[in-house]
């Protein structure tokens, strides 16, 4: 009997505990709704102030190195203002990396080598202010763009979709995110997807062109973009023909006169529009630097061997455990392997990104995949079929993941683990280390690369078959009161 009544005692102690546990959850969950709506004012942006702030301070050792990407930013900015006086003007940063040619140019004819010349309109604004708060001005740019991606999700996206890209930035790109420009093409091709799902085409491509003038993976979302604009304009003529009562029962040949009909409404104007500013951007940096503005950016990809950290570095590992040779070296700006099976490996990354692009193009085509479905699709496709997995290739992601899946659980689970994994690698283990190409033998390196290669992989696969429902998206509210009209109209 006393065993009950202590029991009653200690239940009743535990109570008051549980209520104040339940009620502390249920202000959390409030606050965190209150953060995600878009109504809440400036207190929506403070997750983004906070994880910013967190970010700087952590990356921030970086911006003091003489060989860090933002000094080679700088380096590109000098060389193509001032010519050959770049490295007299600059001597306390490592610009060796140049050919020897730039030292006899002029200026304006000096163009990055790796990325294509609009860059330069990124790399420039540091160069007003001295050198040595360059990379700190180059921070706050960057900042700006997260802030812009942020604003975007939290305006148009669905709910917590802002607070999604918040942790994957956080989680996966704490230390690189504002040490890199990849956030400035992330935020143009969500500009794009946005734009092109409430119909703006015009405003999709424009955006999508100056993606591609700034880094070249966004090519990638043309032609699903195209196929989507036809497809829209095909579907407002059928409706069109259906309230006027034209649409009859069809056979074969009626359905083929049909899609020859469609194909005639094929819109050309906008697409012509994006590829003439490609063009004509990229044709007035070549009249400087043809080697420069093209040739050296096809070249450079073209060449560059195997990083360490892609998808097919799992393959040589494989093999020099069988007793191939195997090298670690630093080239092309990363740490990559030369061994002999690299020519194969390479080849195979090719007929696996051709594949999986196919694929994506095939269902985009057919009205399987929405425009920012493929989007996603054709991105996860060349990051994990790529000869190169940099940590900064996430953030091309990002964006796009929140945008599509926000707060659904595989995704926050999955890509989170994914981003996690990415920043455990960089530049977690790379700093155990003096000399960037020891690297492979600090102690789980390798295991740890590629068993996130293979999560992403899965995920890759995943997507593009729908396993596990990982099309499943969370529908924006503006796009959702949308197809709830056009239901309502058909109903009617």
């Amino acid at each position: 009997m006393s065993n009950v009544r202590s029991g009653s005692r200690g239940l009743a102690t535990l109570a008051p505990l549980g209520s104040a546990l339940f009620s502390a959850l249920s202000g959390g969950r409030r606050w965190l709704e209150r953060l995600a709506d878009p109504a809440g004012g400036v207190f929506s942006f403070f997750p983004l102030a906070l994880a910013l702030l967190v970010m700087l301070a952590l990356s921030s050792w970086q911006m003091v190195w003489a060989t860090s990407d933002v000094t080679r930013y700088e380096c590109y900015a000098l060389a193509f203002w001032f010519g050959g006086q770049a490295r007299a003007l600059a001597p306390h940063i490592d610009c060796s990396f140049f050919p020897a040619q730039v030292e006899k140019l002029p200026p304006l004819h000096a163009l990055p080598i790796e990325y294509p010349p609009l860059t330069l309109v990124l790399f420039t604004p540091g160069l007003l202010v001295p050198s040595a708060y360059y990379p700190l001005l180059f921070g706050l740019l960057m900042a700006l763009a997260a802030l812009l991606i942020y604003w975007l999700l939290l305006r148009w996206g669905p709910r917590g979709a802002a607070l999604a890209f918040i942790l994957y930035l956080f989680l996966g790109e704490w230390g690189l995110a504002l040490l890199r420009f990849d956030l400035v093409p992330a935020a143009l091709t969500l500009l794009c997807v946005l734009a092109a799902e409430r119909r703006r085409w015009s405003a999709a491509y424009c955006a999508l062109a100056f993606a591609i003038l700034l880094k070249i993976y966004p090519l990638l979302l043309l032609p699903p973009l195209f196929f989507a604009e036809q497809q829209a304009v095909v579907t407002a003529a059928r409706g069109t023909a259906a309230d006027g009562g034209e649409r009859t029962a069809m056979g074969p040949r009626g359905r083929l006169a049909e899609a020859i009909a469609g194909l005639r409404r094929w819109r050309w104007r906008n697409v012509l529009l994006c590829l003439a500013l490609v063009v004509g951007v990229t044709g007035a940096f070549a009249l400087l630097d043809f080697q420069g503005a093209v040739a050296s950016q096809l070249s450079y990809f073209a060449q560059r061997p195997v990083q360490i950290e892609s998808s097919g570095s799992l393959v040589i590992w494989l093999a020099a455990l069988a007793g191939q040779p195997v090298r670690v070296v630093y080239t092309y700006g990363s740490i990559n392997l030369l061994s002999p099976l690299v020519p194969a490996v390479s080849t195979g990354s090719t007929l696996a990104l051709l594949a999986g692009y196919g694929l994506v193009l095939w269902q985009s085509a057919r009205g399987r995949l929405t425009f920012a479905e493929a989007a996603l699709a054709a991105l996860l496709v060349f990051v994990a079929t790529g000869k190169v997995f940099s940590p900064q290739y996430l953030m091309w992601l990002m964006p796009l993941v929140a945008y599509l899946t926000a707060t659904r659980r595989r995704w926050l689970l999955l890509f989170g683990l994914i981003s996690l994994q990415t920043s455990l690698i960089y530049p977690f283990l790379y700093t155990r280390v003096q000399d960037a190409t020891q690297v492979w033998r600090v102690p789980g390196f390798v295991p740890l690369v590629e068993l996130r290669n293979m999560l992403f992989l899965l995920l890759t696969v995943g997507y593009l078959l729908n396993l596990l429902d990982l099309r499943t998206r969370c529908e924006p509210p503006d796009l959702a009161a949308a197809g709830a009209a056009r239901e309502a109209e058909e109903g009617a």
